[in-house]
């Protein structure tokens, strides 16, 4: 059987290899990277202050800009034009959206790999150990000087503990998990760990996944349908965390992968 690389040690203090595993996702619990919080308590004590989740996301949004030079600009265009923009997270988020396994794709499941230990599955190829060409390519891309020169994984710290934070305090307040979905046309890019029939299975999915929280547009994307409950402690961002375009247009939600007991669905 198919077993993912992964690291023993890891910024969130959990074992890894629970981390990525069915009985941490069925029976979880908080993730916090290490000295987050401790190291931005203006942020944290701003955001109490706030009277919703529209004006924690400003309030986030407005930190963010500030603290890292972000170009006002990229509020509503992460990306785009000739312009090159301090590297950011919405610029990751934005590459992301277009295509998962991109460049800023790569970086994001770099991330991934460095604050929870759980190394991606699947990058542009199915990725099955350290030693072969797929993981050479993946390590080429997530150590782009083009995405590191602003302390990119430390601005994604900042945006999983604020994900965290709203959704506790705003969004899910009191849920462990979310009912999520994901269309795809074959297991190509998803291992299949154990199959219990044609409507069940446990998969391994990537270290970063996307879901959509509407079957409906989980539909526009394979015919078939996995349906997870995700723990809330893995979600990165969602639509409607900050007062912008990002992911709203397929109500995507990014969360850390791993080994999921998932229904399959045929369209």
């Amino acid at each position: 059987m198919r077993r993912g690389i992964g690291h023993s040690t890891n910024l969130v203090g959990r074992p890894s290899e629970w981390l990525e595993s069915c009985a941490f996702n069925e029976a979880p619990v908080p993730l916090h990277i290490w000295g987050v919080c401790e190291m931005n308590r203006s942020l944290f004590s701003m955001l109490e202050r706030a009277g919703d989740l529209a004006e924690a996301g400003e309030a986030f949004f407005c930190y963010m800009m500030a603290m890292f030079g972000i170009d006002p600009e990229q509020r509503d265009a992460a990306s785009c034009g000739k312009r090159r923009y301090r590297s950011s997270f919405l610029r990751l988020i934005t590459g992301w959206s277009f295509d998962s396994n991109g460049p800023e794709g790569a970086v994001l499941k770099g991330w991934v790999e460095s604050r929870f230990g759980v190394c991606p599955s699947f990058h542009k190829e199915i990725i099955e150990q350290v030693s072969s060409p797929a993981w050479a390519a993946y390590v080429d891309e997530k150590m782009s000087s083009h995405f590191h020169d602003n302390a990119i994984w430390v601005q994604l710290d900042l945006l999983f503990e604020f994900c965290q934070w709203a959704i506790q305090r705003f969004a899910f307040p009191g849920e462990t998990h979310l009912t999520l979905f994901r269309g795809v046309n074959d297991f190509d890019e998803h291992w299949i760990v154990e199959r219990t029939d044609k409507h069940a299975a446990v998969i391994r999915l990537n270290n970063l996944v996307s879901f959509s929280s509407d079957r409906g547009v989980a539909d526009c994307f394979g015919d078939m349908i996995l349906t997870a409950r995700v723990p809330v402690s893995k979600i990165l961002f969602f639509n409607g965390l900050l007062p912008s375009y990002l992911l709203k247009g397929e109500r995507e939600y990014l969360a850390i992968g791993g080994e999921f007991r998932v229904s399959v669905d045929y369209v």
